[in-house]
């Protein structure tokens, strides 16, 4: 490390975050780590200022979801680091790198209970890889360099870094790290004739795809590997992206609401290639598809953390790779089997069965507006690289049923389950790719988690469209009510506002859709505006997801009860 001198701990700070390829900062500003603000005039990392730091977070975490590389949020002390706390978790639960810096009491009234004082590492240590305050601006580049690697190594995740106020203002003489480099596990050639040999042996196999540190390459690798093998490919929870749904192996998702078809080809399957797959509860579809913990199916698992494989399920054959890693090496698993009938019909039978399912001319719900037929509508509408972004709620299973991704970086979805993501996201997605379209899909109580950052997008001139589905009320919380308390809501209905004056008042377009027939022009003339906008879905309430009404839920659920 050479050293520079002439320069405080947050011009240090600002330095090795440039060294390590930090171009884009999502922040909402904090007296505690002003000294990094005015550290970055002149500096070539972008800077975004967002409404809340939860919003700030999840657009961190979007970043790294879409490049496979961290940027960096800053929040400030107590308040805002809590705030921050929905991103960090949807980043440790997504597998993404992410770095968050807090700014932190000044070191000499520490352990006081002091203004906004907050104990990190007792708060975020269950949720960030690695938690660490720096008590010395001469140890900056080693604590950055560290960070992320850390975010970026294994299976990634967030890391948290508390920068004392006063600390920041220090003259530092530390000399600049080298950029991080992340450790890659490789799979060896034995394990590489190994899958061939199981493969090879499988009358019905299916790989699974899920997990981060995939790229287009690895996308394309492994869909050429599938169509020389005559192998169904599925994807786990909110993992679209990563297989071209036109693909002819392509089985469909495993999220809420799966294809019952494509559950039951999990339990028939001989062998389970599972790649990046953590296969936890969600594409688990509860822990039932696979025995804990000798699986019935032969499993091979693949994954960048070692202490993933055989946590759940014990695998005849385990690999420590990272997706990108293992599908570079896919090329030379061999020989090829010849033809067989019962292959080529179990992969038949999971392709049919996917377009069947993803067919919205099946689907009649209540009301005028039908989301099924809009989905259908953007499918033929949208780019290829079009980026589509969702929170949680009943409104996304509309989303992930119908709509056909084919290339990665398109899909931004919490598998943590978070409301509130799909506007944030949107506005980072925008952010890194003013030239691509992208969609935020939102339910009406998603929509007002984090519905404030409309006005970041507005202040940067960032055209998102904002897909509002209101229903008046939180739709997944009625169902479940409903499931176990029919007839007896209570706290699930909500009263909104009008959504497309919302927009125009922060100087956005916002239309009103009340039926399907409408919702074309309508998107047109979104589209067409140059400006952030919202449609406002009116969804008939009792239009509670793709597969049944919620009349239907409350009376299965009486039938039940009698």
């Amino acid at each position: 490390m050479s050293a520079a001198k002439g320069r405080n701990a947050a011009q240090c700070l600002v330095r090795q975050l440039e060294i390590h390829g930090i171009d884009h900062i999502f922040c909402v500003p904090g007296e505690s780590y002003l000294a990094v603000l005015d550290a970055l005039i002149g500096s070539p990392i972008k800077v975004t200022v967002c409404r809340a730091e939860g919003g700030a977070a999840m657009m961190a975490e979007a970043h790294g979801k879409l490049t496979g590389r961290p940027a960096a949020c800053f929040v400030t002390r107590g308040p805002g680091a809590a705030n921050a706390m929905p991103g960090l978790h949807i980043a440790q639960h997504d597998s993404t790198p992410m770095l968050v810096f807090v700014g932190q009491v000044e070191r000499d009234v520490r352990d006081r209970g002091a203004f906004q004082e907050l104990d990190y590492r007792a708060v975020f240590g269950s949720i960030a890889k690695w938690v660490a305050e720096i008590d010395n601006g001469e140890r900056i580049p080693e604590i950055v360099s560290r960070a992320v690697h850390a975010a970026m190594s294994g299976r990634p995740g967030p890391v948290l870094v508390s920068l004392p106020e006063d600390m920041l203002r220090e003259s530092v003489e530390a000399g600049d790290a080298v950029c991080a480099a992340v450790v890659e596990a490789h799979p060896g050639a034995g394990q590489m004739a190994r899958l061939g040999q199981l493969l090879g042996e499988a009358k019905r196999p299916l790989a699974i795809l899920g997990g981060s540190r995939w790229s287009q390459v690895a996308v394309d690798q492994v869909a050429a590997f599938a169509g020389r093998w005559d192998l169904p490919v599925a994807v786990s929870f909110r993992r679209q992206m990563l297989f071209p749904a036109s693909h002819d192996s392509f089985a469909g998702d495993l999220g809420f609401g799966a294809n019952p078809k494509l559950a039951a080809r999990v339990r028939d399957a001989d062998l389970l290639l599972l790649i990046g797959a953590r296969m936890a509860e969600v594409p688990s579809q509860g822990y039932g598809l696979i025995s804990i913990p000798e699986p019935e199916q032969r499993i091979v698992h693949v994954h960048p953390d070692p202490s993933e494989l055989g946590k759940l399920y014990r695998p005849v054959l385990a690999i420590n790779a990272a997706p990108e890693a293992f599908a570079a090496a896919l090329e030379g698993v061999g020989p090829v089997p010849s033809p067989s009938p019962s292959r080529a019909d179990f992969r038949e039978a999971g392709r049919a069965d996917f377009l069947a399912w993803t067919d919205p001319e099946r689907i009649v719900s209540p009301g005028d507006f039908h989301p099924a037929r809009m989905m259908a509508w953007l499918r033929e509408k949208l780019p290829r690289d079009a980026i589509l972004c969702n929170g949680a709620g009943n409104y996304a299973t509309w989303v992930h049923r119908f709509h056909r991704f084919e290339r990665f970086g398109t899909q931004l979805a919490p598998t943590s389950g978070s409301m509130g993501y799909g506007v944030p996201a949107a506005v980072a997605a925008k952010r890194m790719f003013p030239e691509r379209a992208v969609i935020a899909f939102a339910g009406d109580g998603c929509f007002m988690m984090n519905g404030q950052e409309f006005a970041t997008a507005v202040q940067y001139g960032l055209a998102i469209i904002v897909i509002l589905i209101d229903n008046g009320m939180y739709g997944t919380i009625r169902m479940h009510q409903e499931r176990e308390f029919p007839g007896r809501p209570i706290a699930t209905a909500l009263t909104n506002p009008d959504f497309a004056a919302y927009a125009r008042a922060f100087g956005g377009h916002g239309e009103t859709v009340a039926r399907t027939s409408d919702f074309a022009d309508a998107f047109d003339r979104a589209s067409a505006s140059g400006k952030p906008a919202i449609l406002h879905c009116l969804l008939d309430p009792d239009a509670i997801s793709p597969g049944t009404t919620l009349e239907a839920v409350r009376h299965a659920a009486f039938e039940v009860g009698r």
